[in-house]
């Protein structure tokens, strides 16, 4: 795991504090709800890049893939009748473009992960309702830039805060919870490890200077909410409120 993980720490500027920890086996059908969520939003993450900059049949197809997942977190489809369903994925034309094939890669495991955390609540008897986002996500999304390319930059240097956040959280999550969900957690960070490395390489490759300054000014705000008092427990929320 260590191996892994030493990138991911190099990389953030904080670790999940001990008391977010302290709160995961308390709030785990909170956590399960909002990881769900978690993970069909970055997968839409990923359609709204390829709306915006990659080949509009893509795009179109990925709308589609991803619809069935929306319904059943939207509540247009009961989760049981969702786990149901074929898996279906679209035949892509293969595309020389970095940027589309990391982006469609990454669709396919979100959706993936999002159904395996739907089956694992299901049997868990863990119910689906609407459930608020952290200020997390949002406000990172906010720091980025308006004009291009330093926008499409920017986006990229978030979804590479985000996945490595999360990979942190399923390690750390792993001595607090049972055997089946450390199992889980285990092998989405295996999965997921890398992530962050392939956004980072995509906001390098289309800026012609480095992004190591933008790095660290996105950096500093992401650890500042994690470490940051949150009255709001979700999976990427900062420390705990104390009552």
């Amino acid at each position: 795991m260590e191996l892994l993980l030493q990138p991911i720490r190099n990389f953030l500027r904080c670790e999940t504090p001990k008391a977010w920890l302290e709160q995961v086996p308390n709030q785990l059908h909170t956590i399960l709800i909002d990881h769900a969520n978690c993970e069909l939003k970055a997968a839409q993450a990923a359609v709204r890049m390829l709306k915006l900059y990659g080949p509009k049949p893509v795009a179109l197809a990925c709308l589609d893939w991803i619809k069935p997942y929306e319904d059943a977190a939207y509540g247009r489809t009961a989760v049981a009748e969702f786990l149901q369903l074929p898996i279906t994925r679209p035949n892509f034309t293969r595309y020389d473009d970095p940027l589309v094939e990391k982006l469609v890669m990454l669709i396919r495991e979100e959706l993936h992960h999002f159904h395996q955390v739907l089956t694992i609540m299901a049997a868990r008897q863990v119910d689906y309702p609407f459930q608020s986002s952290s200020r997390y996500a949002p406000t990172l999304h906010r720091q980025c830039r308006t004009h291009e390319p330093a926008r499409q930059v920017d986006m990229l240097i978030v979804g590479a805060y985000i996945e490595a956040r999360s990979c942190e959280r399923f390690a750390a999550m792993i001595d607090y919870v049972d055997d089946e969900l450390a199992a889980f957690y285990w092998s989405l960070l295996r999965s997921e490890a890398r992530h962050f490395e392939d956004y980072l390489a995509l906001a390098q490759s289309i800026s012609d200077t480095s992004i190591a300054t933008r790095v660290q000014q996105l950096g500093v705000i992401e650890a500042e909410l994690i470490k940051a008092e949150d009255d709001c427990f979700r999976f990427h929320s900062g420390s705990p409120t104390e009552t």
